[in-house]
């Protein structure tokens, strides 16, 4: 079993230009993306977050359902769900504005426990920024690499929902002895500071940076660097396609038995080639259609 842990939330995608354009909620957030991508692939795969009774919160749920996805550590609440406005640019970039005062996910709490079996649990995005339940989510991946479950971490930074950037940064450096994996953007790399030989030196076993359309690049404590490029698509939007990525890895990963440090440590060139191959090729899948829609295990095969 993979667990995601973090936030579901709806997006609300413009369906034309200007400022006043109509806008389509469409499910949402890293985490959800992640878990929805993870069992559209076929890995079992957990959801655990916190989600509103409200329609919107039922969608989200039944979205995850269709996929495959546990929802029973799912906890409810009658706040609302959270909104995130989407801008998209003329190269299909998107940008969000957020609305989170007095939501569902942000009250989240630490579970007694994961569910059975779980070998591997994933973090990212605003769930580890508003609080309280930035802080739950922390106990959550402190406690679970504490008790040997393989972690993974993809911050995605979102700038406008972090009041002090200089606090994240620091808070971001002490999650990393608590990680197996972290995956981050280039645009979030930077935005970050510290470069992967720094980040590997902290705690994790491999570094994955991408590098939108030009691929993915894996860092690796054995000083060993594995880049692979992109695949070419016509871009409609890139919502989705670095969830899509976290899921492709974990789910590789998971078959070739590979979700601890000391296997990631024998992956080797061939075996970190096929997996960010792999990758590339969901994540650009995802990016040849509108919304979040990460692929199935059919289109992949």
């Amino acid at each position: 079993m993979i667990v995601v842990a973090g936030e579901a939330l709806i997006d609300l995608v413009p369906q034309g230009t200007g400022a006043l354009a109509g806008l389509k909620p469409a499910l949402g957030g890293g985490p959800y993306n992640t878990a929805l991508a993870l069992g559209r692939l076929g890995s079992p795969t957990a959801f655990c977050s916190r989600v509103s009774y409200d329609a919107f919160g039922e969608a989200l749920l039944d979205g995850l359902q269709e996929a495959g996805v546990d929802v029973t550590a799912v906890q409810r609440g009658k706040e609302p769900t959270t909104l995130a406005v989407a801008t998209i640019d003329t190269h299909g970039s998107a940008a969000y504005s957020f609305y989170v005062d007095g939501t569902a996910d942000r009250l989240f709490t630490v579970p007694t426990e994961l569910p059975a079996g779980t070998r591997a649990i994933s973090f990212g995005t605003c769930s580890l920024v508003l609080e309280p339940g930035a802080s739950a989510y922390e106990e959550l991946m402190r406690t679970a690499a504490a008790q040997g479950v393989f972690t993974a971490l993809d911050p995605n930074i979102r700038a406008g929902l972090i009041p002090d950037a200089d606090a994240y940064r620091a808070r971001f450096k002490s999650w990393l002895p608590s990680v197996s994996l972290l995956k981050l953007s280039e645009e979030d790399a930077l935005w970050l500071g510290g470069t992967p030989r720094e980040w590997l030196a902290a705690g994790p076993a491999a570094v994955v940076i991408t590098h939108g359309g030009d691929g993915l690049t894996a860092f690796t404590r054995d000083g060993a660097v594995h880049p692979v490029p992109g695949e070419k698509v016509e871009v409609v939007d890139t919502i989705g396609a670095g969830d899509t990525v976290n899921a492709a890895l974990l789910h590789g990963l998971s078959g070739r038995d590979a979700l601890s440090p000391e296997a990631l440590a024998g992956l080797g060139a061939d075996g970190w080639a096929q997996l960010l191959g792999f990758a590339a090729r969901a994540a650009a899948i995802t990016c040849s259609r509108a919304g979040a829609e990460p692929p199935y295990a059919a289109e992949l095969a």
